[in-house]
């Protein structure tokens, strides 16, 4: 089996010695030239025997756009491409509707397992025909993680379902890592009773019905850092949770937990909320609760 492979950054690089290491041979190619295998993305179709599979895995947007413009000059028909970054999913349809008048298969596929995936595996959904994916099969098989197909890999539906379908996975994420720390918050506070707050969550890991695998990524976080002293509260956001807004609203389903999460998100990135400052004052003058003045 052989594949090529676009963008080796963090998990892209993981991903090619994940594939290695099941013994699919993989031609990458990257900007960069000290990780990449070939020079240019002639080299890499010339490396390929058709009919040829490449794996794009670039930052979503122009780059992933450019990118399948590109190697649409240099594919034939016959060949597909695999979209596997945090592209939109409305961006499927495009890209597949841009080569399918030169005979080049598209599939999306939503992958999660960040940097931990060369050794646990990577959670897959994907979208495109039964006839694309089954020959993707292999590479498949060799990215998610050890066990049951089913409980790591899903062909969620047509073009565009994968990439759906991992918005949405990122959207309850968003929820879930905002329901920990505002439970880390509410303990750290309490340190006249909470003597260890880094052992309470992780004594959460085994038995309770919020243990995770986020989780025991909070509790290594705390066990390095236990008063995030290093960390400034900033939270930047890469789309996906936006999105999963943008679809709920469309399609009038209720979210007022994950659309919290984002919104905590944005006060994250004010040094002096405005929107506090106003409920500061109309607490004032309600209530009479007092004001922190500005220095």
């Amino acid at each position: 089996m052989n594949i090529g492979l676009i963008g080796l950054g963090k998990m892209g690089n993981n991903m090619r010695a994940r594939l290695k290491k099941s013994g699919i041979d993989v031609v990458g190619y990257d900007t960069n030239p000290a990780v990449s295998d070939v020079a240019d993305l002639p080299a890499l179709a010339a490396a390929l025997p058709a009919p040829r599979i490449v794996w794009v895995m670039v930052p979503a947007g122009a780059i992933t756009d450019g990118v399948i413009h590109d190697l649409a000059e240099v594919l034939d028909e016959g060949d597909l491409i695999i979209d596997g970054g945090n592209s939109k999913w409305t961006e499927d349809f495009k890209h597949s509707e841009f080569l399918a008048p030169k005979g080049i298969q598209f599939m999306d596929a939503g992958v999660s397992g960040g940097v931990w995936g060369l050794e646990n595996g990577y959670g897959l959904m994907v979208g495109g025909t039964a006839e694309n994916v089954e020959r993707a099969m292999p590479v498949f098989d060799a990215l998610r993680p050890e066990g049951p197909r089913a409980e790591g890999f899903v062909h969620v539906g047509e073009v565009g379902a994968g990439h759906y379908a991992k918005m949405v996975h990122n959207g309850i994420e968003y929820g879930i890592m905002q329901a920990y720390a505002e439970g880390y918050e509410l303990l750290d506070a309490k340190k006249d009773i909470i003597k260890d707050v880094t052992g309470t969550f992780k004594a959460w890991q085994r038995g309770t019905v919020v243990r995770s695998w986020l989780l025991e990524l909070l509790v290594r976080a705390l066990e390095a850092d236990p008063e995030f002293h290093d960390i400034q509260g900033y939270v930047d956001d890469s789309g996906e949770g936006r999105w999963t807004l943008e679809e709920a609203i469309e399609n009038a389903v209720p979210m007022p937990a994950i659309s919290a999460s984002i919104f905590a998100r944005f006060v994250s990135r004010q040094e002096d909320s405005p929107s506090m400052k106003a409920v500061a004052a109309l607490r004032n003058q309600f209530g009479g609760h007092a004001v922190k003045e500005l220095d």
